[in-house]
């Protein structure tokens, strides 16, 4: 996903903010933002630093100065952005989200890939992505991961070796987690997951043959 480990919430949004993150993660943090705006703050704090940061950056001549300042003033100015799209009421997903996918949580056309577990699956960017429905009180067979993989809970929770992750949580996961995600029992878990490579599942046959079957 990127050159950089990414192991802490932290260290997302500071990829994030310097903008080395595919497009499907940047959305994903972009919808955690929309939906836990108070976590904006780290955001707004890395800004300034980077913003500081290049106000420190040496001056440098500009090649050719005078021909690229020609070539700006010389294009069209651009037309005044189209308003953003009123949110629609109860709207389950995020706007960044809807933007990316174009359409909201009841019209995400599921494919089921195990008992009480559908998926929407998406290539982007050079990552696997996936809006993901658990039942509830589902558990996903035991798995670590080849890759990164981030997971923006929408919807309901689940909880894994690590604790609980509700609306607007991000599970962030890679080779050093092995886990066991198990929706939350009073609603359906939905989620939207964005990885760069497989996972490999763990734990004993029998586990595994039990949350295959679901």
């Amino acid at each position: 996903m990127v050159h950089e480990q990414i192991d802490t919430i932290d260290a997302l949004m500071a990829h994030y903010v310097a903008g080395s993150l595919p497009e499907p993660a940047r959305v994903l943090v972009q919808s955690h933002l929309e939906m836990k705006p108070d976590n904006r703050s780290l955001v707004n704090s890395l800004e300034l630093l980077a913003g500081e940061a290049l106000e420190n950056v040496p001056e440098a001549a500009i090649a050719d100065r005078d021909g690229r300042l020609a070539t700006i003033f010389s294009s069209a100015s651009p037309g005044t952005p189209p308003p953003a799209a009123a949110r629609p009421e109860n709207a389950l997903f995020p706007q960044a989200l809807r933007d990316l996918v174009g359409f909201e949580a009841e019209d995400v056309p599921w494919r089921t890939r195990l008992p009480g577990f559908r998926e929407y699956p998406l290539d982007m960017d050079g990552c696997e992505v996936n809006l993901m429905w658990i039942r509830p009180g589902r558990a996903l067979p035991a798995h670590t991961h080849k890759g990164m993989e981030l997971i923006l809970i929408l919807d309901g929770a689940f909880n894994d070796e690590r604790g609980r992750f509700g609306p607007g949580d991000i599970s962030i996961a890679d080779e050093t987690v092995d886990h066991r995600p198990v929706a939350e029992k009073d609603r359906p878990c939905i989620a939207f997951a964005v990885s760069d490579g497989p996972v490999r599942l763990t734990g004993s046959f029998r586990q595994l043959i039990g949350d295959l079957i679901g």
